[in-house]
């Protein structure tokens, strides 16, 4: 498999600069950008598919660092998401008519009940809003209303055998809806792994919609993982397998730059990426950095999962 080049993967300075060129130009509006300051209903863009957020669903919510979400607009049109495109700000119109119905999911490997699940299925694992934050590798962050259920509670129910010590997750093969998988840099279909005690812990989603609404294709429609504690890489769209395997699976990230992108991916500002720092990051909506927060936040519920790990080795 060929390699990335490091000049190929876009550095964090230059998704930043585009993204201001984009403001000022006018293309995106600070105007706009919290919910939480609106009174008024929300004009869906032109990539949201139609979907439109009501004052009752733009109420003013926070997350739990009484941060405020991060707009419907921005979090449907700036998104990291290289089966469609590179180019974050593409991915939502070229993701527009996306099949995601029907859809299946396996679940297998070391289990006692192996189960394919269709979407109806889904529906019968208690669903709730959970307001997560979300930071990327690049250095830009988001506080985003999820939908969706506790991961554990599907991996209850196929039984785990003591021989699994690891989640294996995979999406959905496609080029001729994903014009980005015909690209032969990377490893295709994206592969992403958790550790099984990461995987059952309450904080771990899936995520079936976000601001009371269905997911639409550019936001990993119609499942997909959330861990807020992690980078966004770990976070896989589209899920159609996931297995229980008992050796560490290597992740599409692992396997184009493995010095770069280990298999924790915990948000760390103490271990900076080789190319850029991971101190501060930019929320999106927002002009100036911030701190970034060890495990994005979430250090006092999710820190005993590391004890006695050297987090710059396991990274």
């Amino acid at each position: 498999m060929m390699k990335i080049k490091n000049s190929q993967i876009t550095p964090e300075h230059l998704y930043l600069s585009r993204r201001e060129f984009l403001m000022s130009a006018g293309l995106l509006t600070a105007s706009s950008l919290l919910l939480s300051a609106c009174g008024d209903q929300e004009l869906p863009s032109p990539q949201s598919n139609g979907v439109e957020i009501t004052a009752a669903q733009a109420d003013g919510s926070t997350d739990e660092l009484g941060d405020p979400l991060t707009s419907f607009t921005d979090i449907t049109n700036y998104c990291n998401y290289y089966e469609f495109s590179t180019d974050k700000i593409a991915v939502a119109e070229i993701a527009r008519n996306f099949i995601t119905s029907p859809w299946t999911i396996q679940v297998g490997g070391l289990v006692h009940n192996p189960r394919t699940y269709d979407l109806d299925d889904l529906k019968k694992f208690s669903q709730q809003e959970r307001i997560y934050r979300l930071r990327c590798v690049e250095g830009w962050s988001m506080v985003i209303p999820w939908i969706g259920f506790s991961l554990a509670s599907l991996l209850k129910e196929v039984e785990p055998t003591s021989n699994a010590k690891y989640v294996r997750f995979e999406t959905i093969y496609d080029p001729e809806q994903m014009p980005g998988q015909e690209s032969k840099g990377y490893q295709w279909p994206y592969v992403e792994g958790l550790r099984l005690d990461e995987a059952m812990h309450d904080l771990t989603i899936l995520a079936t919609g976000l601001y009371g609404n269905p997911l639409l294709p550019q936001n990993g429609a119609p499942v997909r993982l959330v861990v807020p504690w992690k980078y966004g890489i770990k976070n896989i769209k589209s899920i159609v397998k996931i297995d229980l395997v008992a050796e560490q699976p290597t992740s599409l990230w692992m396997a184009v730059a493995p010095n770069e992108y280990g298999f924790y991916a915990n948000v760390n500002p103490e271990v900076p990426h080789p190319r850029w720092s991971q101190a501060s990051e930019r929320r999106i909506g927002e002009t100036d950095r911030r701190p970034s927060l060890m495990f994005n936040g979430y250090e006092e519920e999710i820190a005993g999962l590391y004890d006695g790990m050297d987090l710059s080795v396991d990274f």
